[in-house]
């Protein structure tokens, strides 16, 4: 991950308590190298299980910071905020007006019916 993309997500993570004074354990690991390993197996189509021990990051911990996240709705807040930076960038409305929905996949499904396909 680049300086700029990290300076682009770092923002909306949530801000650790411990921080704050406010008692718990600090963090572990490094948040950026938490988020390269999260996007290295979406990225890659990897299992947690899979994730190279280079990370330095055992793939229960890095599952564990990613589903507290994504419960807490940060994955989600990340995502938007993203997809509007990039909206405005081109110089479009920062929320979608319309969608595309394939059909074709649902009519060509083995589940359909031979008389209803194509």
């Amino acid at each position: 991950m680049t300086d700029t993309e990290w300076q682009a997500i770092a923002p909306p993570l949530p801000w650790p308590t411990w921080l704050d004074g406010n008692g718990g354990r600090p963090e572990e690991y490094c948040r950026r190298l938490v988020i390269d390993a999260i996007c290295y197996v979406a990225d890659n189509g990897n299992k947690w299980r899979n994730l190279p021990v280079d990370y330095g990051i055992h793939w229960k911990t890095l599952h564990a910071t990613f589903t507290r996240w994504s419960r807490d709705g940060f994955t989600l807040a990340l995502h938007n905020d993203l997809r509007e930076k990039v909206r405005e960038a081109e110089g479009r409305d920062r929320e979608p007006s319309a969608a595309v929905i394939d059909s074709q996949s649902i009519r060509a499904a083995e589940t359909v019916g031979a008389d209803s396909r194509g």
